[in-house]
């Protein structure tokens, strides 16, 4: 509750404020505009935002005065494009006028995985890596993480989920040495994740339940395990046996988990990776 002397925030005159600041701090030769004339305002005048974002003036006067409760999603884009806003400013503008800026942040392919994160995913050349979400959907995989788990491609998008895999995929799960404490923790780590109540949760331990006794066992037994590192062996038809160390790393923004399997250089499990980086690339 504001007190007496801290007014509450009000929106419009908040947006207002957001945009007379933004506005004064833009340079009018970083947008193509001539420094010419008897500027007595710094920065962009009203009448060029409104030029550059393709509104009328009167219009974003009255935004920019707080006369205006919000404005539409298109009117907010072109703002923020004449305005330079940066990702975080865009998101901010956008919650000053109560739209929901999720699909504002860079771009995303049909799974919702940055293209930065992609190429990040494919960046590391020694590291199998993965993209899942909270409820440890695979979302994304570079060549290497395809080779030493499986080819996620040609599962189908329903089935794509680490911890269905993990029980029911006869492939993946072999290629643990020591599947059960893996599996254990990976059930703790998903009833640490994810919220009870939430239907795709509930859809997913249902069918695991039915498919798999000890899943049910254990989902049952109602541990938690939200450890993000660790090192597990790993095994492959070609290779045999190997350590791999493994981190979590959580994108909050996106709310997915970027999983990361690394071997110290020079290592055997280092060599196992690049023969099996090589025989992925054909």
């Amino acid at each position: 509750m504001a007190s007496d002397t801290e007014p509450a925030i009000n929106g419009p005159r908040e947006l207002g404020a957001f945009l007379r600041a933004r506005r004064a701090e833009l340079a009018p030769h970083a947008v193509g505009l001539e420094e010419a004339g008897n500027r007595r305002v710094r920065g962009l005048r009203r009448e060029e935002v409104a030029q550059l974002a393709a509104i009328s003036t009167d219009y974003y006067t009255r935004l920019e005065q707080g006369r205006l409760a919000s404005a539409s999603q298109d009117v907010l884009d072109a703002l923020a494009t004449a305005l330079r806003l940066n990702p975080d400013e865009r998101s901010y503008l956008y919650k000053l006028a109560n739209k929901d800026a999720q699909h504002q942040r860079p771009s995303r392919d049909a799974e919702g995985v940055r293209a930065q994160t992609r190429q990040l995913l494919e960046s590391l050349r020694d590291c199998p890596g993965l993209v899942l979400d909270r409820y440890l959907d695979v979302l994304a995989w570079n060549r290497l993480a395809s080779a030493v788990f499986k080819d996620f491609a040609i599962v189908p998008r329903r089935h794509r989920n680490f911890m269905r895999m993990l029980f029911l995929d006869p492939e993946l799960r072999g290629r643990f040495v020591e599947w059960e404490p893996v599996a254990r923790a990976a059930v703790g780590f998903l009833r640490a994740a994810v919220a009870p109540h939430e239907p795709r949760l509930a859809n997913l331990i249902g069918e695991l339940s039915l498919a798999d006794p000890d899943f049910r066992t254990w989902w049952a037994e109602r541990h938690v395990n939200y450890t993000t590192f660790g090192t597990r062996t790993y095994t492959h038809p070609l290779t045999g046996p190997y350590p791999l160390d493994r981190q979590i790393l959580r994108l909050p923004d996106d709310d997915q988990l970027l999983m990361v399997l690394t071997a110290p250089p020079g290592t055997v499990s280092m060599a196992v990776l690049r023969q099996l980086e090589t025989v992925a690339s054909g």
